[in-house]
């Protein structure tokens, strides 16, 4: 006979049915009913949170670490709305995320009542989906349909929304065996003739570059893109999101393209003759000013979102397709027609790659001021630490270098907020991380602003036992901001220096902070100290460890295309491009 539940525990047999395993999360009291129920859970581990943000971004780190779906859960109201920020950035980078939420009772929506918050409407264009519940016997369905859609198709973000008297009420557990979804169809197999067109394309280009996005990762298709590209022979570039998708030090690597790119990587997509982009969206942070992106080139663009195909760049060949599913098409059909004949000769396109990355390597040069360079500071993590490891940005000039100067052998290495770019993604991020890749090192590397904005999240790791490890880059102000203003506003600093360095003021001092919160607090203000606090930082593992690393507020990000220009004019550093003319 089947067993009469409640809703809310109908609820918590759903989440276990759907394979969850870890939930971050807040109470309150339209979730509250659900909250009983999760104490008694046997396969469900609860993560409390700080702060709801906190848990959003903490769900995006376990999705971006582990490839599942990543669970979090709010109350009503501000609960509900603090989970906004998270939401949308897990959305625009595509991550698999499904968000539980309270609402009050079904009878008193629309009534204003305390903590009533229509987050069903408002988070409606920054999801891919979401369901308002408002029977308990709803419940099953919803969840099931929610996983499903979340983390098939391009993966996003589901939000279930279940009233208060829905989680109270009584109903009977039956997890459904099939599900019907009306108008939402998965793309298939990539199609045949369009593959074809798209290696004839191949064939007959001379400059030719394979243009990888963060939807090679999200599809788990490196190793499938790795094969590709080694039978084409031809250069590669991995955009932010994909970092880590192949190795660094792949021969074919020329690095990453877009504002902050490598001068290579930006050059070959501007001298190409042919993009083939797999799974990108041609990002304005990539393409620079449009109308003068990639002006000779065709364009391949394949993608599992139709949407994204000639949205912003018109696609002389649309593939519909996983990306998996599309390199290994691509490859099979390219495999036959070079076994036939090949009369491809890329060496004059090599050889200008080769010089450009010869020529103009990423580097820095010594601080005017004396302080450590913070590229110097990120260089010897990532050298220490190794590729194993995963590396946690927060967004600004710290995201920048961690892209730059972190050696990325191994998928799944890069974590960051690349779409929406959310200041206060590090730490919880890294802490979900850390939750789904327990024997992994885990590095927050974030900035002093950055930081100041999630960083109770420390009480989180430190009662969880979560031994992430915290690099606070800190120039002592708002650096990315900072640089622009230097750059565009003649040096006025309006508003951008934050007091916690650089001198006897530390508001708030981060080693003592750290303290406060359980966790161990260092501090790095000498490049000869460098290599030994890391060390110290890596043998420590029974709890977060925060550094302190004192760098020079005078730093900027090298090369840079500034906003809304072409990146032909792409600068290697203040008023110098590189010498085109000589390397053509």
């Amino acid at each position: 006979m089947a067993e009469t539940v409640t809703g809310a525990q109908s609820l918590i047999m759903s989440l276990e049915a759907a394979g969850v395993e870890v939930v971050f999360g807040l109470p309150g009291g339209a979730i509250l009913p659900t909250y009983d129920p999760l104490l008694d859970a046997k396969r469900l581990r609860h993560i409390l949170v700080r702060h709801e943000q906190g848990a959003g971004h903490a769900a995006s780190g376990y999705a971006h670490a582990t490839g599942r779906v990543g669970v979090c859960i709010a109350t009503s109201g501000p609960g509900a709305t603090n989970l906004i920020t998270a939401i949308a950035d897990a959305q625009m980078d595509s991550i698999p995320m499904v968000v539980i939420t309270g609402q009050v009772g079904s009878n008193f929506i629309g009534t204003d009542a305390f903590q009533e918050a229509d987050i069903v409407g408002m988070t409606m264009p920054v999801t891919k989906h979401n369901i308002l519940v408002k029977s308990a016997d709803e419940i099953p369905l919803a969840i099931k349909q929610a996983f499903h859609l979340a983390s098939t198709g391009r993966p996003g973000v589901v939000l279930v929304d279940v009233t208060k008297d829905a989680q109270q009420a009584e109903t009977v557990f039956e997890w459904p065996e099939e599900l019907n979804l009306p108008g939402y169809r998965v793309p298939g197999r990539p199609n045949g003739k369009k593959i074809r067109e798209a290696v004839d394309l191949l064939l007959h280009a001379k400059r030719p570059v394979f243009l990888l996005g963060g939807g090679v990762l999200r599809s788990g298709a490196s190793e499938e893109v790795r094969a590709l590209v080694e039978e084409a022979n031809a250069p590669f570039v991995t955009t932010l999101m994909a970092r880590g998708a192949l190795p660094d030090s792949h021969p074919q690597h020329l690095g990453m393209p877009g504002m902050h790119g490598d001068v290579a990587a930006v050059a070959s997509l501007q001298r190409s003759d042919l993009i083939i982009a797999l799974g990108t969206r041609f990002d304005d942070r990539v393409t620079g000013k449009l109308d003068s992106f990639a002006p000779g080139a065709k364009v391949v663009h394949a993608d599992i979102d139709p949407a994204e195909i000639s949205k912003n760049r018109v696609a002389d060949v649309p593939i519909v397709g996983d990306a998996a599913d599309v390199a290994r098409a691509l490859r099979a059909e390219l495999s036959d027609c070079l076994a036939e004949e090949d009369q491809r000769d890329y060496e004059a396109w090599w050889q200008l790659m080769r010089g450009l990355r010869e020529n103009y390597p990423l580097g820095w040069t010594a601080t005017a001021d004396g302080y450590t360079a913070p590229q110097h500071v990120i260089s010897r993590i990532s050298a220490i630490s190794g590729p194993e490891s995963i590396f946690v940005a927060g967004v600004g000039q710290h995201q920048m270098w961690s892209s730059q100067f972190i050696d990325f052998e191994e998928p799944y290495s890069w974590i960051n907020s690349g779409g929406l770019g959310t200041m206060g993604y590090s730490l919880p991020a890294a802490m979900g991380a850390k939750v789904g890749q327990p024997r992994k090192v885990v590095w927050s590397i974030d900035g002093d602003g950055c930081f100041q904005m999630t960083n109770q999240e420390l009480a989180t790791c430190v009662l969880n036992d979560i031994p992430v490890k915290v690099a606070v880059i800190n120039n002592s102000s708002l650096g990315m901001v900072r640089q622009w203003q230097n750059l565009f506003y003649d040096q006025r600093f309006s508003n951008t220096d934050l007091n916690t360095g650089h001198g006897t003021r530390r508001i708030p001092d981060f080693v003592k902070l750290a303290e406060a919160y359980g966790a161990v607090g260092l501090r790095c203000e000498r490049d000869e100290d460098i290599d030994r606090v890391i060390g110290e930082a890596m043998a420590i593992n029974d709890r977060p460890v925060v550094v302190d690393f004192q760098v020079s507020a005078d730093a900027m990000v090298w090369p840079m295309v500034p906003a809304g220009v072409s990146n032909d004019e792409i600068q290697i550093a203040q008023g110098m491009t590189p010498e085109w003319e000589r390397e053509i």
